[in-house]
């Protein structure tokens, strides 16, 4: 699995999210693409510190998913999403955009650093497991919406 962090990732990142468009339609799932982009950020605020949305530390969740949360294998399409983390109400998506862009920019200019939170589900993670669960999880959904 790529992570955030390593070199063209940022690039291939984000020249993947200038594909999507506000008529872009999911390949599976309930969201539409403005819902998703909002749902995306949530993880990038949460490495970033602005947010921890609630979440605590869950043995029963770390013994079974954190390894998948960084593994190289794919998630499966239609993975129910966290509690908390599910986006229901409509979303502009030039707004939702405009805010993923500015929090990819900014985990960008932060991939130098190597001293990072503990996940406030997950706690310690490395560099590298924290580098690919931000790439897995816009991967992800940008499979999802086919870019």
């Amino acid at each position: 699995m790529k992570s955030f962090f390593e070199d063209g990732v940022y690039d291939e990142i984000t020249s993947r999210l200038s594909k999507l468009n506000n008529d872009t339609s999911a390949i599976w799932g309930k969201m539409n693409v403005g819902q998703m982009l909002h749902h995306c950020q949530m993880p990038l605020n949460i490495i970033l510190e602005k947010e921890d949305y609630g979440v605590k530390p869950n043995w029963l969740i770390n013994l079974l998913f954190k390894k998948s949360m960084y593994s190289d294998k794919l998630w499966k399409k239609n993975l129910p999403t966290a509690k908390g983390f599910a986006i229901k109400d409509e979303k502009d998506f030039e707004t939702e955009k405009k805010a993923i862009t500015a929090l990819i920019d900014e985990l960008n200019t932060q991939r130098k650093r190597n001293d990072w939170q503990p996940h406030p589900a997950f706690g310690k993670l490395t560099k590298e497991q924290w580098g690919k669960m931000q790439y897995k999880h816009l991967d992800h959904h940008f499979r999802q919406f086919g870019v």
